[in-house]
């Protein structure tokens, strides 16, 4: 078996993280991670689920301990509980997680939790039901209320809200969100809108929050400490004194986190991202087609890919699109 030290970049940061995209597909169509007319991708370009689980094994070999599933919308692929069943059985992974619409957790999230997923992240832009259609054009604010509080009965532990702000859009409910998810006792991160994909909704550079100008909304009602917190993710997290909810931010942008990046992602069509912001990338789908079943090779591959690993991003915040793909493509 390959150990740890062999996922190591040419920067020296150790890739204990991936993120493994189950589906390009989504039952919502946010204004930020996809154009409203999609073409999504044939089924024999898509991974299969024992594809998806081999690559999860192989990960876990060479000593990552996280692995989050994400989409699109990972709970629309079909089987999805059998993929988290394999991989919630996985020696040596410490860390399981999805993230999620939560339209669909009333009928999955019992399910997820018995299969072994241990944490959960839920988008949720606004809490003005109209305006939640506007920003996923399809979503139903009422089902993802109902999908928060059907993770909270089935036992999931810090289960952390991901909202996206743009000014003029949302920046008015950051406060709001951050009451909601101190009354239900849940974490909140802030995400800064990264330049993947041509959206045709907004002009990036005029929608721009960064997490100061959040964290600025924030700290006028709830004064905000400063933690040493860390998770295998990119969250700074702060915390209020009179709350045990979480507050993050992510910040692409306004606080570069290259220095510290511990993760790749695997696109669902078996392409292994070294980086969000940059095209690098493997394909693993060949590998796994030319040789079915062979871990080995699979995991030589991985191991001699980390040289691609870049040193940073570069994204900007005048609205150019710095990666065509869309986040649908690239996985949460």
């Amino acid at each position: 078996m390959a150990s740890s030290s062999e996922l190591i970049d040419d920067f020296g940061r150790r890739v204990s993280y991936v993120r493994l995209s189950v589906t390009d597909r989504c039952d919502f169509r946010c204004v930020y991670c996809m154009s409203e007319e999609m073409t999504f991708l044939p089924r024999a370009q898509v991974l299969t689920l024992e594809e998806l689980a081999l690559v999860a094994r192989a990960f876990v070999e060479l000593g990552v301990e996280k692995v989050r599933l994400t989409g699109g919308e990972p709970l629309v692929r079909r089987d999805i509980n059998q993929l988290v069943d394999e991989i919630g059985a996985l020696p040596g992974l410490s860390d399981f997680a999805m993230t999620t619409n939560g339209a669909s957790l009333p009928k999955y999230a019992s399910q997820l939790r018995d299969g072994g997923l241990k944490r959960l992240n839920i988008s949720l832009d606004s809490l003005d039901p109209e305006r939640f259609r506007r920003l996923t054009r399809t979503g139903d604010l009422g089902k993802v209320i109902e999908g928060i509080r059907a993770a909270k009965q089935a036992g999931f532990a810090r289960i952390k809200l991901n909202a996206v702000i743009l000014k003029g859009r949302n920046d008015d409910e950051v406060v709001d969100l951050v009451e909601f998810a101190r009354s239900e006792g849940l974490d909140i991160s802030f995400i800064e809108e990264m330049p993947l994909g041509d959206v045709s909704d907004h002009d990036r550079a005029e929608t721009y929050c960064s997490s100061d100008e959040v964290q600025a909304l924030i700290e006028a009602r709830y004064p905000l400490i400063p933690t040493t917190e860390t998770t295998p993710g990119p969250s700074r997290y702060f915390r209020m004194s009179d709350s045990d909810s979480r507050v993050g931010f992510i910040s692409p942008h306004s606080h570069n986190f290259c220095s510290t990046c511990n993760r790749v992602r695997v696109t669902v069509e078996g392409r292994l991202l070294l980086c969000l912001g940059n095209e690098h990338s493997v394909d693993l789908r060949k590998v796994l087609r030319r040789h079915p079943g062979d871990i080995d090779i699979l995991k030589k591959t991985i191991v001699q890919a980390m040289p691609l690993k870049p040193e940073r991003h570069h994204f900007t915040t005048d609205g150019d699109i710095q990666v065509v793909r869309f986040m649908n493509m690239t996985g949460g």
